[in-house]
């Protein structure tokens, strides 16, 4: 037994250093004063059902693709951030449900071995249609007392700068409260809720948390502008035309789109054939 422990701890270590492990790490960090605040007894019944669903779905998925057993981290990661985002009052089969969804949606559409929507995203927005499932966002603290906040700005600084996607997080906030900024000439009764709580820790969280999953956003800076100013623009539109809970999210799954058919378009170039170079003499 301890031989085997001697042996794993290292496979942690490099886990724990790695970006699932610093972002669960992160996660963490929030996760304990969101609970705290909202009460145990009221969140755990949808963040274990949406973390364990996410799991148990993604297991055989992986063993069907890869052709081996694995630990799916990343699905627990998903069924977390879904658990955050969605209303702790909702009953705990919505969360399941959106769990079921996401993990779905990232292995059913995918462009060279990366999934192209973010699968919290999409079990969120999916919910909400069939569910009508509120968002209330508490793992982005909009509950706590305002100095709360720094801590969610420097968690969220911290992971964007791991994952080298400062550029997309200022390009999306940036162009987010521009719009906000000049629609306030206009309608100012409309986007004040922007400036407030819960809506500035909304952006702020999924600025740092969500945008910036690494396997549906791009690497590039170049693209990460344009893919953070995509996501703003598409959620701005949302809020003025629709209004629903989920605008962030569709901002974010039509840029998923369009970094996914941007891969497509890559991946097709590089599957043309050549034609032979002719010899000269």
């Amino acid at each position: 037994m301890t031989s085997h422990l001697r042996a794993d701890w290292p496979h942690l270590l490099r886990w724990l250093r790695s970006p699932k492990g610093l972002f669960a790490g992160v996660l963490l960090v929030l996760t304990i004063p969101a609970v705290w605040h909202a009460g145990w007894s009221l969140v755990w019944p949808s963040l274990l059902a949406a973390m364990l669903t996410a799991a148990v779905c993604d297991v055989p998925l992986l063993r069907w693709r890869d052709g081996d057993w694995s630990v799916p981290d990343g699905a627990l990661l998903t069924g977390w951030l879904i658990a955050l985002v969605l209303s702790p009052h909702q009953p705990w089969h919505v969360a399941a449900a959106a769990s079921i969804i996401g993990i779905g949606a990232k292995h059913a559409l995918r462009v060279k071995r990366a999934n192209v929507l973010n699968p919290a995203a999409a079990g969120v927005v999916a919910t909400y249609f069939l569910f009508g499932s509120g968002q209330s966002w508490w793992g982005a603290l909009p509950e706590l007392p305002t100095p709360w906040i720094a801590l969610l700005l420097a968690t969220g600084a911290f992971m964007t700068w791991r994952l080298h996607k400062t550029a997309l997080a200022l390009s999306f906030l940036g162009v987010y409260y521009l719009i906000a900024t000049a629609l306030a000439f206009v309608d100012p009764a409309k986007v004040v809720a922007l400036y407030r709580a819960p809506d500035v820790h909304m952006a702020l969280f999924f600025a740092g948390f969500m945008a910036t999953d690494p396997p549906t956003s791009p690497p590039r800076y170049g693209d990460q502008l344009k893919y953070g100013a995509l996501a703003a623009v598409v959620s701005m539109v949302l809020y003025m035309t629709v209004g629903a809970v989920y605008f962030l999210l569709g901002g974010l799954l039509v840029a998923n789109l369009w970094e996914g058919w941007r891969k497509w378009q890559h991946a097709r170039q590089h599957r043309r054939p050549t034609a032979a170079t002719p010899v000269t003499t």
